[in-house]
């Protein structure tokens, strides 16, 4: 390593964080900077001045400091290369059949603060705090080294980088690209709009909770916050007819053009609020046989978490009424604050209200390439139960 190292000394607090697998120290554990560039790498030392290991460092955000090894080491190029690397291989382990999917997952990768995202010949990346926006250069060299891709683009358009005092932008960083292109996912065929669609282009998350729901799938269903079509046109194969529903027009418009593509004729889109509509159709006495709820987090905070419970029990609650003996039900929270107990809790009290009884069939997360590390519970966010009406 050339030069000495800046070292930003933690109180035993966050020492004691580290210690316990999490990445994250906060500005308010933090006790000496020794002067700490934005976005630099440094040393983080206990109050011994023992090292934790080498983190990037940030100057703005309530997380000041995410932990990149534990380990005193070079943070280079070789460094991005090498971990890209291993989160590359991961991949090639776990995802099936699709050719969009999660290249590297933040913190699951031991990266925090970075997202990259693959679709066919293409990448989209995100970089989300000071240290990995600093590194871009680095990271794009190791990416067109591992994939060759025709394009790369920045999606960093993400709020989050505002408490990181980074501007939002989208562009392209490296070759062309289109802004909207034909993927494969579980063998379907999806629209993804790189510059301007949902998160990097499309939700990839749900890939592999498409494939479960469609296993138990049947009859007459209603797909709930359907965006895209993601689980509309999984499970179309398996239903007598799908009524999938969304408030947005736009994405509206991309589920019928997924429709299109894949020759699915039994799904039927519908522009509407999903809470009114579910409200309606419980007042109308109105069967399903299946039901899906994939709604967007309503608990983008703890202090969000008590009316987030509220509208996760409402959904649920409407949605049950819907459902006779043998109905399936498929409901999601991508809320990293609502954990799975609370979640199935939730669920239980809206099974009772709506006097049904409940098998649960599976629990289930994200798809496997957005990995969950054991020791950091945000990695965790995505939560998908399979339940059968008895």
């Amino acid at each position: 390593m050339s030069g000495p190292l800046t070292e930003v000394k933690v109180n035993r607090k966050a020492a004691n964080r580290v210690a316990s697998g999490h990445p994250w120290i906060f500005s308010s554990d933090v006790v000496g900077r020794d002067h700490a560039a934005p976005g630099s790498v440094v040393k983080v030392i206990d109050p011994q001045r023992r090292a934790l290991g080498m983190a990037h460092y940030s100057s703005t955000s309530q997380i000041c400091l995410r932990l990149l090894s534990r380990e005193v080491q070079e943070i280079g190029p070789e460094f991005f290369a090498r971990r890209i690397a291993q989160a590359v291989e991961y991949r090639r382990n776990v995802v099936r059949d699709s050719d969009a999917y999660r290249v590297v997952h933040g913190e699951g990768d031991r990266l925090p603060a970075l997202i990259v995202d693959r679709y066919g010949d293409y990448l989209v990346m995100q970089t989300l705090d000071q240290g990995m926006d600093g590194a871009k250069d680095w990271i794009i060299a190791a990416l067109v080294d591992q994939f060759s891709p025709r394009g790369i683009v920045a999606r960093n358009d993400a709020a989050v980088r505002q408490l990181e005092q980074l501007p939002l932008e989208t562009g392209v960083v490296f070759g062309e690209t289109p802004r909207e292109l034909t993927v494969r996912m579980n063998a379907l065929a999806f629209r993804a709009d790189l510059l301007e669609g949902q998160k990097t282009g499309i939700f990839l998350d749900q890939r592999e909770n498409y494939v479960a729901a469609a296993r138990y799938a049947k009859g007459k269903a209603l797909d709930c916050f359907t965006c895209t079509g993601g689980f509309a046109l999984h499970i179309a194969t398996k239903c007598e007819s799908v009524e999938a529903v969304d408030s947005s027009a736009a994405a509206l418009a991309t589920a019928a053009t997924n429709r299109s593509a894949n020759g699915i004729t039994n799904v039927e889109f519908r522009e509407a609020d999903a809470f009114e509509m579910l409200a309606g159709y419980a007042s109308a006495r109105k069967q399903f046989s299946t039901v899906v709820l994939d709604p967007p987090a309503f608990a983008k905070s703890r202090r969000n978490l008590d009316a987030a419970a509220r509208g996760y029990k409402d959904i649920n609650l409407r949605a049950l009424r819907l459902l006779g003996p043998g109905g399936i039900l498929v409901t999601c929270s991508c809320s990293h604050h609502v954990s799975e107990a609370m979640l199935l809790e939730i669920v239980a009290e809206a099974a009772l209200d709506a006097d049904r009884e409940l098998r649960v069939i599976e629990r289930r997360t994200q798809a496997q390439d957005h990995p969950i590390l054991l020791t950091v519970p945000e990695t965790h966010y995505l939560k998908c139960l399979v339940l059968q009406v008895l």
